[in-house]
């Protein structure tokens, strides 16, 4: 095919692929609908930036922990704003008694003004799982709520609390229920946060 003769049919299936004047008129539409200023909600987790040291305390589920103890997790916990203001991003990092990895996770939260709620991605970099939670503020605590399943394959629904929320400290506290949320285990997992510093600082995708 002669290039000119390309270039005419290139210009025809664009004609007929993009009618004239739909970009300009899908570009007025969309820019009159996208809201670039982030709502006043999304400060709601500002309680969260800054830098974290955590002690972290799974149940004992298995009779060896329950007769030995669960072993001592420790770690660091980095958040910082991002998504211009609409939302915050995280790094949680777990290490054991003689500082071997243990878990790290990244988190994504962003406020939705539309469903007024958050929406929250979190990756499980170790295991190569990502899981999705929703959550609200309300009564001066946070309150996620997600679903997944666990080591042995169980469907469960999980809800996380952040609460006791000081300038310097928080408590975390997730509750598993494996039976439609009829009955749940309680504090499957907490975790005890005290403020190092103000800013993340220098991690894996916050801001230097």
């Amino acid at each position: 095919m002669r290039p000119t003769r390309a270039l005419s049919l290139i210009l025809a299936l664009s004609t007929l692929a993009i009618p004239a004047g739909a970009g300009a008129q899908h570009a007025a539409g969309a820019a009159s609908r996208v809201t670039t200023a982030a709502p006043a909600e999304a400060a709601q987790l500002a309680f969260l930036e800054g830098a974290w040291e955590v002690t972290v305390m799974p149940k004992a589920t298995s009779l060896a922990t329950k007769i030995h103890g669960m072993p001592k997790l420790s770690g660091t916990w980095k958040v910082w704003r991002a998504f211009d203001g609409f939302g915050i991003e995280d790094e949680l990092r777990i290490i054991d008694a003689s500082g071997n990895p243990n878990a790290l996770s990244n988190s994504m939260r962003i406020y939705d003004p539309v469903q007024r709620r958050w929406t929250q991605t979190t990756l499980d970099v170790y295991r190569g799982r990502f899981t999705t939670a929703t959550g609200t503020w309300a009564n001066g605590e946070f309150t996620l709520r997600s679903v997944g399943r666990d080591a042995e394959g169980t469907p469960y629904v999980q809800r996380t609390r952040f609460n006791d929320i000081t300038p310097t400290s928080f408590r975390y506290q997730a509750d598993r229920s494996t039976d439609g949320e009829r009955t749940w285990e309680t504090a499957v997992l907490r975790i005890d946060a005290k403020r190092v510093a103000a800013t993340a600082g220098a991690s894996a995708g916050a801001p230097r």
